[in-house]
């Protein structure tokens, strides 16, 4: 059985977090130099809550630490990741499928933007500004300044961030007129996406689509498509087909005028 735990600690005395966690939990120090090297220990202070990394950093009396211990989120390794630009003040890279964009109070050692604040040079903090499902790949932006992080939420927010996906989708499409617009409400919110190229496979009975997105939904191409009757292959929540292949879902092209420089930026795989 999975050892899985919240412990939550009230600071009494002024001291380091290591020696607050060893006095008040069974882990070793080794063991908490991880745990909180992966995102599972957060510090509540006169300052807010947030997630704590150094093992030395002060605390004071009446601060809080929040210790989120799941021993299948620990074990778990990170996937690698390509970097496509690193444009000093953001980043693009390739995500592969079955890596996190986002991290959980449980930990956040295997999403992308962890992987960039422990691997670009030089080292600097990353900040997520759009999503792509665990189980899709492709291109996905990182910020490197909250003020930079505010400006692409808000190009994203005013649809003035071009992106394109490719799918590979169960039957064979037929009969419809490019592009093909789907839209509709998805959790109470309007969801469109756009299909501006079909081109089937007879002999698999699959359809290769390029997919454009004028709003981000949560699974919305892969809700769009499953409900035009053609999910994706590999779709294991929204698939009708038993298969062992990942998502056939990618993100291969997001275009956007950059928001350092006014110039216009063109990334594809």
């Amino acid at each position: 059985m999975t050892l899985k735990f919240e412990k939550h600690i009230v600071v009494t005395q002024p001291q380091t977090v290591l020696d607050c966690l060893s006095e008040n939990t069974e882990f070793s120090k080794q063991q908490l130099k991880k745990i909180m090297q992966n995102g599972a220990l957060w510090l509540e202070s006169s300052q807010g809550i947030s997630r704590v990394r150094r093992a030395k950093k002060n605390l004071k009396a009446r601060d809080q630490l929040h210790l989120y211990y799941d021993e299948a989120v620990q074990s778990a390794q990170p996937l690698k990741a390509e970097l496509i630009a690193d444009e000093g003040e953001y980043s693009v890279w390739n995500k592969p499928s079955g890596m996190y964009s986002q991290g959980s109070k449980w930990g956040d050692h295997c999403t992308l933007y962890r992987y960039a604040e422990m691997h670009l040079l030089p080292q600097r903090p990353a900040f997520i500004v759009h999503r792509l499902d665990r189980a899709a790949n492709g291109l996905i932006l990182l910020a490197h300044k909250k003020t930079i992080a505010a400006k692409f939420s808000k190009m994203f927010a005013s649809r003035e961030i071009y992106k394109k996906y490719k799918a590979r989708v169960e039957g064979v499409i037929e009969g419809i007129e490019l592009p093909h617009e789907i839209k509709n409400y998805l959790d109470d919110k309007l969801s469109v996406s756009q299909i501006v190229s079909v081109v089937p496979n007879e002999a698999q009975q699959t359809t290769d689509v390029e997919v454009l997105i004028k709003t981000g939904r949560k699974h919305q191409i892969r809700r769009h498509l499953s409900g035009l009757a053609y999910p994706i292959v590999g779709d294991r929540l929204y698939g009708e087909k038993v298969s062992n292949l990942d998502l056939q879902l990618s993100a291969v092209n997001i275009k956007f005028k950059c928001p350092v420089t006014g110039e216009m930026r063109d990334y594809k795989i």
